[in-house]
């Protein structure tokens, strides 16, 4: 048998000429002769660690084992045995630090690009008439009520449907999908990959009711009151951190929850077919490291900015993206100004931005993250001339849920404090998982957690 290719086979991306002047998909997806090509790499080890990599446990050999042999249906088919969403990890995971940072391949070669393939099975399966519905247990006549339509929300949604029970998704927007099309530009996960993953839930039975504000419109003890046998909580963290320093509330600073939301649920990119303006200026500053930083960089190119630069306070060697979101911002033109971090914004006599002054950083020890701490170097301090700021540096957990439910413990932070393998909160028959246990994480990992509740929580309504 040949030794496998060293390098992976190239995803065919949009000329990043061409994509800064629209929103389409950046990442092409790969032919089925791409897909075999790259599935021939694995090497089926007899101790598969890329399993234990995925947060959802895919049986990852035995899918690209039927991908190498052309035998796409079947390969889809045991994705879906563990991940309700392939079509979503596979755009949006960061697998090269999970399966794909433990295959054996990568030790001397580029490891099996895993994401990839999962995406193409999904893909492939969307242009098929004969969709794959996983098989449902008999009803059991007991009622969930989850949370959120997040990633966590929507994978406990779909194994407890497939368990069985009666499954209600209550989402507080006018569109189900939470982070997955609110925070998550079109150029790197179209809306109507969200949308078809989410009819193959509805197909499982899982009912979804928006504009549903629970804390408002209803509480966790009124659901719970009203028949539900179980809630699960999967909101996310959704509440904007800002910077603390002066001018935060010049026209012209936005928060990157707002400039995203603005961009991909209420459409503002399709303007004015939409009617949700947005406007950035010749000269653009993002606030950041993490893949809402590169999400939001690349959004304001394709508005229009002459500039568009990503401050950040430690260096690229430190940055949380995505390496290929960094890589392809870089494509794109974006620029980035590392070691350097905002004191305070300034405009003109009609509140709007017109510049920020920053000071530089170096790294100093270790934090609480493992990252060197980045520490201000004394009379340092630079301006920049902006007109348009967003600041991504970070989400915390919206009190509206805790504040509206006796009984669950929350941390100093906010956060729902549950077991890390169940899910289980303090408030008996509650469950939670995602960014609102944790902080903000991956999407897997909200999935990993949301696939850890629904097995507790049947657990639970079969004991009860």
């Amino acid at each position: 048998m040949p030794a496998p290719k060293k390098t992976k086979t190239p995803m065919p991306k949009q000329d990043p000429g061409a994509r800064t002047s629209n929103f389409n998909e950046v990442a092409l997806g790969y032919t089925p002769e791409q897909a075999i090509a790259e599935a021939s790499r694995c090497l089926s080890c007899k101790n598969p660690k890329c399993i234990t990599g995925c947060p959802v446990e895919i049986d990852i050999p035995a899918f690209i084992a039927s991908v190498a042999g052309g035998n796409f249906r079947e390969a889809i088919i045991k994705v879906k045995d563990k991940n309700v969403l392939p079509a979503i990890c596979g755009r949006v995971c960061p697998q090269e630090s999970q399966c794909e940072e433990v295959c054996v391949l990568g030790r001397r070669r580029e490891p099996v690009a895993i994401g990839r393939l999962e995406r193409f099975v999904a893909d492939w399966e969307a242009t098929m008439d004969d969709i794959c519905i996983p098989e449902c247990a008999p009803p059991t006549g007991k009622r969930v009520a989850v949370v959120g339509s997040g990633p966590a929300g929507l994978t406990a949604a779909g194994e407890l449907a497939r368990r069985g029970h009666d499954v209600t998704i209550f989402e507080a927007l006018h569109k189900p999908g939470g982070v997955l099309v609110y925070g998550i530009p079109e150029f790197r996960l179209p809306k109507a990959i969200v949308e078809r993953e989410i009819e193959t839930l509805k197909c499982l039975g899982v009912k979804i009711r928006t504009d549903y504000i629970v804390g408002r419109t209803g509480t966790i003890d009124e659901l719970m009151g009203s028949g539900y046998d179980a809630v699960f909580i999967g909101t996310g963290a959704g509440l904007p951190r800002f910077l603390g320093v002066p001018g935060e509330n010049l026209s012209g600073v936005f928060s990157a929850n707002e400039f995203l939301t603005r961009t991909n649920l209420m459409k503002a990119f399709r303007f004015p077919e939409y009617d949700t303006p947005i406007k950035v200026g010749r000269r653009v500053a993002v606030i950041g490291g993490g893949n809402v930083t590169m999400d939001s960089a690349r959004s304001a190119l394709r508005y229009g900015a002459d500039e568009v630069t990503v401050v950040y306070r430690r260096s690229r060697k430190e940055m949380p993206a995505r390496l290929e979101e960094v890589e392809n911002a870089e494509e794109e033109g974006v620029k980035f100004e590392f070691l350097s971090a905002p004191v305070g914004f300034f405009g003109d006599d009609r509140g709007r931005l017109t510049g920020m002054e920053c000071i530089r950083m170096e790294l100093g020890e270790p934090d609480e993250s493992g990252r060197r701490r980045p520490e201000p170097v004394p009379d340092s301090n630079f301006k920049m001339e902006v007109d348009t700021v967003i600041i991504a540096i970070g989400q915390g957990a919206n009190p509206l849920i805790s504040s509206t439910t006796k009984d669950l413990d929350v941390n100093r932070w906010g956060y729902i404090l549950a077991e890390p393998d169940s899910g289980r909160t303090s408030k008996a028959g509650v469950f939670a998982g995602g960014d609102i246990v944790t902080g903000e994480a991956t999407v897997i990992a909200a999935m990993g957690a949301g696939r850890k509740a629904a097995s507790a929580i049947h657990e639970y309504l079969s004991s009860s």
